[in-house]
């Protein structure tokens, strides 16, 4: 049976992330679950919850790691801290397919390269998050915030796994490719974003050229590639905006009663809406070039996101992803 390790500290709520584990246990029965904590305060939530525990495992950690601290020293020091106990779970348990955290997403990113490994050929690791878009579907950003500094190689590299990522979750044969700038021309962009263009260009992608921000939802992209700096504010950006024009409409509609007659009508489809635009139906992000799924999820995750990080480890591994991306690695060299 397929294992999932879940590391329940270095969030906003281990509360949360306890909950979502034992959600996770009841919506997926195939799999079991490695909790990784406080051994207290997770027995006090599962003792609240009556959950079953037959397929869950409780591992104490005395340490937790902040977001504040040097991830390399961090991941190198604080042997007892739940992070790292939770990755050496998931490198020595030949059944765990996958791993959450909501903790430090550099720890993450430096636990998953120095203690699971990196896929061989693979420069850095890329986070990879998703977007809804205006077509009903996603896209997927590479990279998201984890390296805010990258070179042209690393661009190339976040394109050519963020499709084959794309390619075997879809089914998608050939994802759409298009790299984050300041215009859709060529010669337009930053030192970084120019040296990075006809890198992609030469790769065996579906690649569109440059693209704007303004139409990253709009659908006709299945990925697009930047630095985590530009990737993690145009998530950032998109999930404020969404909330803050929720935010406007429902002030309008207080400012009058013909507004609010109109609201009734519309209740049903407003709330697909914001279902649509919440980050925890998504779940986290997969470190993608790394040996195993390693999953970062929100600091500030919900019971929901953690359930949806588990069902999103349960289909890269049965659409073998890590395998699709080790052949395009190898191939694009």
């Amino acid at each position: 049976m397929s294992r999932i390790v879940i590391d329940a500290m270095g969030g906003d709520s281990a509360e949360e992330v306890i909950k979502g584990a034992l959600m996770s246990l009841k919506a997926l029965p195939d799999i079991k679950i490695s909790l990784v904590g406080d051994k207290e305060q997770i027995e006090s939530v599962v003792e609240r919850e009556n959950a079953s525990t037959s397929a869950l495992d409780i591992f104490p950690a005395a340490d937790v790691i902040g977001n504040e601290e040097s991830p390399t020293t961090a991941i190198k020091t604080k042997k007892e801290s739940s992070m790292v106990k939770s990755f050496y779970l998931l490198k020595d348990d030949a059944d765990a397919i996958g791993m959450i955290s909501t903790g430090n997403t550099g720890a993450v990113l430096t636990g998953g390269s120095l203690i699971i490994g990196r896929i061989p050929g693979v420069y850095r690791p890329t986070l990879l998050s998703q977007l809804p878009t205006v077509t009903g579907g996603t896209v997927c950003i590479a990279d998201s915030g984890a390296n805010v500094d990258c070179h042209p190689e690393w661009l190339c590299q976040f394109a050519v796994m963020g499709s084959a990522y794309m390619s075997a979750e879809t089914g998608k044969e050939r994802p759409t490719v298009a790299l984050l700038s300041v215009g859709p021309e060529e010669h337009k962009g930053n030192a970084l974003v120019r040296a990075a263009y006809p890198l992609i260009k030469a790769a065996n992608l579906n690649f569109l050229g440059n693209m704007e921000a303004r139409n990253a939802l709009d659908g006709t992209y299945d990925v697009i590639v930047c630095d985590g700096y530009n990737g993690n504010i145009l998530i950032k950006s998109s999930e404020g905006a969404a909330a803050d024009v929720l935010a406007m409409f429902k002030k309008n509609v207080e400012s009058s009663f013909s507004a609010k007659i109109g609201y009734l009508f519309m209740k049903k489809a407003l709330r697909k809406l914001k279902h649509q635009l919440d980050f925890n139906n998504y779940g986290g992000g997969p470190f993608l070039g790394i040996k195993k799924c390693v999953i970062k999820a929100h600091g500030a995750s919900t019971a929901v996101a953690i359930l949806n990080s588990a069902k999103r480890i349960l289909r890269i591994h049965e659409g073998n992803v890590i395998s699709a991306i080790e052949r395009e690695v190898a191939e694009n060299k």
